[in-house]
This record gives C-alpha cells, structure tokens and sequence, in this order.
C-alpha cells in the first residue's frame, strides 16, 4: 500500500522512499555536498598534510584519497537515487537484512551525534577566544540550537541554508587564506620539505579518505532527493574534486607557510572578526548533515529493534539537545578517541552495500517490484550472518593488516569477500529452485526441442 504521502513528507521520508515529486535538481544537492566536504575538517586534513608532507606527496595522498572516495560515494550514491531509501533503510536489503540493518543504524546515529557534539564544542571554544565576551557553553547552546533547528525542518531548510553558508565560506575563508599567503613565495612554500614528522603516503592517503568515509557511506541519504544516477556522477566529481584539492591542498599551503597543523587557528587569529565568521559558516554547514543523518539512522533502528516509529523531528531535537549538552559541559572532547574507532567500521559496512546492489544483486528484484509502486519492498530475511562475518573481516585487515591502505584494507576485503561468498550461495540457490531433472523419454526430446516419433507415446 502507498505511503500516506502528507505525514511521509512531513517527517522527510525518514522510513519511506523519496517520491518523484519531491526530489530535487543537482546543483541545490551538490551545494550541500560540497558544503560537507569544504569544511574546517578538510582544512584541518590539509593542514596536518602540509605540516607533514611535501607538496607534492600531499597532492598524491589527496589523489589517492579522494578517487576512493568518489567511488565509494558514487556507487552508494546511485543506490540511494533509484530506490530513494537512507543508508540505513538500504540495508535492511541490501546486505544486512532487517536486524542487521539496525546495527548500521546505530552506528551511523552514535557516529555522526558524536561529531555533532564535537564539532559544536570547536565552534563554542573558537567563539569564545575570538569573541570573548561569552562563556564557550553560551556560544556551545547557541551553536547547537541554530544547527539543531535548521536539521529539525529537514532537507529544505538545509538546501536554504547552504545556499547561504557555502559562497559566504568561501569567500571569508578565501580572504583569510589570501591575508595569510600574501607574506609568502608560493614556489616556495610547493618545494619546501616538510616542517614536522614526515608521514608516508599510505598515511596521508588513509588521513584524506579515513577524514570523509562516514561522510561517503551516508551519501543516500542525500542522494535519495536527486533525480537520476547521472545526477550523483556530476555532484560527486564536481563537489569531492574541488573540496578535496581546493580546500586541501590550500590547506597544505597553509601548513608549510605556518609551519603549524594548527590551520584553524592561524585563520581565525590573524582575522579577528572575520575568523568569527569562518568558523561560524564553516560549523553550520557540515553540522547540520551530522545531526540530520544521525536521526535517520536512528529511527530506522528504533523500528527495526522497538517496533515503534518514531518522528524523525523529535529523535532530531533529543539528539540535539544531547550533542548540545555534552559540548556544552566540555565532556564530548573527551570522546573523539571512540568516535576515531567507530570510524574504523564505516568502511566495510560501504563494501557490503555495494557487493550487494551491484554485484551479487539478490536484492534488485525486491527493489525494482518495489519501486514501480513507490512503496517498500516486502520485509526479507531478519539476519544475514555473511554480511556480519564480512564486516568483522572488513574490520580485522583495516586495523591488523600492515600493507596497504586501512581504510582501503577494510572496505576491499569485506567487498570480496561478500562478492565472492554472496555469488556463490545466489547460484547454489537458483539450483535448488530449478526443476528437477526429468527421466523419461519425452522429457529428454522436450528439453532437445526434438519432436517424438509417431509411434512412441509423448508421455513414456
């Protein structure tokens, strides 16, 4: 039965597939991608870069790093165009089965709630030492309130906000760069060795992908609100392109010319009011998709575990008001050690999803009868233990395995390894339906396509 479309749409489709007439045009997604991706976390990324890197190995970990992540995100993205689901509603299909999909639920919710807090608390502290007329939990509560409002009314308030945010972003941070820079010979600073420890370039490529893989993963429940798979392509390489090496390697600009990581604080420093309003348009714009995610993912796994469905707004306001509290009282800082390591389980929950819908694709034929009706395929199986087994692997080489890439690591084995076992067990399954083999001679000429002679019996 069709969704009752009024309350779907007032609650974002939080559980439901996206219909035709609410989706919107490429560009109004892109900007809120690239919003996402040009933020204070990409310049901090650089920064780190630069301060450790050459130009030139920085700008092959940015390479590195970001093809990565234009795959992960382009693949995921055109799952979440065609079927209109969040990454967490995906899953209950594509891969994970209904409680399994609740696991990614949370671990989306508990990931991105706890960046919100964190990233609140950055916003509350550069506030306060730039502004100081205010406490940090003032500007902490005043922060997270304004974010939590804008995600309460959902994707077109956050559609109407980064038109705002992202040129303003740009143009502060531009100008501050340009303040920081003019000293400096850019020839320079692009042959200069780095200032700090030297990092390898596995490191700084895991730095530039491990930095947005959570982002990636969550890229359906953006997706879902475009109109075409060639819609993701363009945003995805138009927006990760320009935030990754624009951003970035500006970023690492800033690194070797400071000689200093710390790139957010060279900036708002040096600029006084206008670093105020860097770091404010920089907050709101990527904070805004934390908490707005973190409440899809944990009203799918409320269903799923609970039984109940709950109102996307009102899991929004509690996550908030949490988010809020703890960086308010200075507590959520103390978590980013967690959240690093919750971080290291993204990756293979991508490699499932996609072995899944493109490989393996036992769930298409779910999807495509669902889609024709714009309703939610019929509910599958419960568990499916290989998708848990591949997470666990997937998870095991991103942390135990030495060559390589951890991220890469982690989401290439989970992806083999469902692609492989999951082929295996779709053919075996097919077997088993197939009609068993006939035995007489009949059969034997019906299955050739061969007519049986006149004088032996069709049925003998």
């Amino acid at each position: 039965m069709r969704a009752d479309r009024p309350a779907e749409a007032a609650d974002d489709y939080a559980l439901t597939p996206v219909p035709r007439e609410a989706r919107h045009s490429w560009v109004s997604v892109a900007v809120q991608r690239f919003g996402q991706v040009s933020s204070f976390q990409q310049f901090m990324v650089g920064a780190v870069l630069g301060y450790s890197m050459t130009f030139q190995d920085a700008f092959w970990a940015i390479t590195f790093g970001s093809v990565l992540l234009e795959c992960i995100t382009i693949a995921l993205g055109i799952a979440g165009v065609r079927e209109g689901l969040s990454t967490s509603v995906l899953a209950r299909w594509a891969g994970f089965g209904h409680k399994g999909s609740a696991a990614v639920g949370l671990l989306i919710s508990l990931s991105l709630a706890g960046w919100f807090g964190v990233q609140n608390g950055v916003f509350a502290e550069g506030m306060h030492d730039l502004a100081g007329w205010a406490p940090a939990w003032v500007w902490a509560v005043a922060g997270g309130t304004a974010v939590t409002v804008i995600a309460l009314y959902g994707f077109q308030a956050m559609a109407r906000t980064a038109w705002l945010t992202v040129p303003a972003f740009l143009a502060l941070a531009g100008y501050a760069i340009v303040d920081t820079l003019r000293h400096h010979s850019l020839d320079q600073l692009a042959t200069a060795p780095p200032p700090g420890p030297v990092m390898s370039l596995a490191e700084g490529t895991t730095l530039v992908a491990g930095a947005f893989v959570l982002g990636a993963i969550m890229t359906p429940d953006m997706t879902r609100f475009n109109r075409s798979p060639a819609d993701v392509v363009k945003q995805t390489v138009i927006s990760v392109t320009l935030g990754e090496y624009v951003i970035g390697l500006t970023a690492v600009l800033l690194g070797h010319a400071a000689r200093s990581a710390d790139v957010v604080g060279i900036i708002t420093s040096s600029s006084g009011l206008l670093g105020t309003l860097v770091l404010a348009t920089a907050i709101v714009k990527i904070n805004d998709w934390n908490l707005y995610s973190s409440s899809l993912g944990l009203v799918n796994s409320a269903e799923v575990l609970l039984g109940r469905r709950l109102g996307r707004r009102g899991v929004t306001v509690v996550l908030g008001a949490v988010g809020t509290l703890l960086s308010a009282l200075g507590i959520v800082g103390h978590f980013t050690g967690f959240l690093t390591t919750l971080g290291v389980l993204a990756p293979p929950v991508a490699g499932v999803i996609i072995a899944e819908y493109f490989v393996v694709r036992t769930c298409r034929p779910v999807f495509d009868r669902a889609r024709a009706d714009g309703v939610l395929p019929e509910t599958g199986a419960q568990w499916l233990p290989l998708s848990l087994v591949c997470w666990a692997a997937g998870w095991a080489a991103g942390t135990w395995v030495g060559p390589g890439i951890p991220a890469v690591n982690s989401l290439l084995v989970a992806f083999l390894l469902y692609a492989a076992v999951g082929l295996v067990s779709a053919r075996r399954a097919r077997a088993r339906r197939a009609v068993p083999a006939p035995h007489g001679l009949g059969d034997r000429l019906a299955r050739s396509g061969e007519r049986p002679p006149e004088t032996v019996p069709y049925d003998a």
